[in-house]
């Protein structure tokens, strides 16, 4: 798996960096086909938490996309939560698409799609917002069950595909309800 350390107002000593190359490279083993990791480290200013360190790791692999950001008093700590939680995502992900393959008594499709990670502006004054990050990815086709998956792996709020039963564009998000809504291209 190749991996990327990088920081921002922040120092990464070479020992945090060889330590955190280690512990990411051992989740290789939870799924097979991982092939990239980058790991950035900031600084986090506010008055009322210790943990001011934080630590954002996305691995990409097969057309999934396995996010987390977790915050720490320091960098080792940092990496300690997020390959504990890094672990909890690859297994469940892992899981689920043993449970597909058994399912459907063929072997999965792995091919899923890139998911967008847009920034979006919260202003609630009357200046017009402004597109501040664009990103391109490629769209894959997949099932919504799949693009839900993807959404709850990246930990976004909604999740941009081509649905495979319409060959259409569509999105499926979170409710307030916590269920999950679909818009389907008419």
């Amino acid at each position: 798996m190749d991996i990327t350390v990088s920081s921002r107002h922040t120092e990464v000593s070479e020992l945090l960096r060889e330590s955190t190359v280690d512990k990411i490279g051992r989740l290789a083993r939870f799924l097979e086909g991982m092939d990239r990791a980058e790991v950035h480290f900031s600084e986090e200013h506010t008055r009322r938490s210790a943990d001011k360190e934080v630590c954002e790791v996305t691995m990409v692999g097969h057309g999934h996309h396995v996010r987390c950001k977790v915050s720490a008093p320091d960098g080792f700590a940092a990496v300690d939560l997020a390959v504990e939680k890094l672990e909890h995502q690859l297994h469940k992900l892992k899981t689920k698409l043993l449970k597909r393959t058994h399912a459907n008594g063929r072997k999965a499709n792995s091919n899923g799609s890139a998911s967008p990670t847009p920034s979006v502006v919260d202003d609630e004054s009357d200046v017009q917002p402004r597109i501040v990050k664009t990103k391109a990815f490629q769209i894959k086709p997949m099932t919504p069950e799949e693009a839900t998956l993807q959404m709850g792996l990246m930990g976004h709020d909604f999740f941009f595909f081509t649905n495979a039963e319409t060959e259409r564009a569509a999105v499926v998000y979170r409710r307030d309800d916590g269920d999950v809504g679909l818009i389907d291209q008419a």
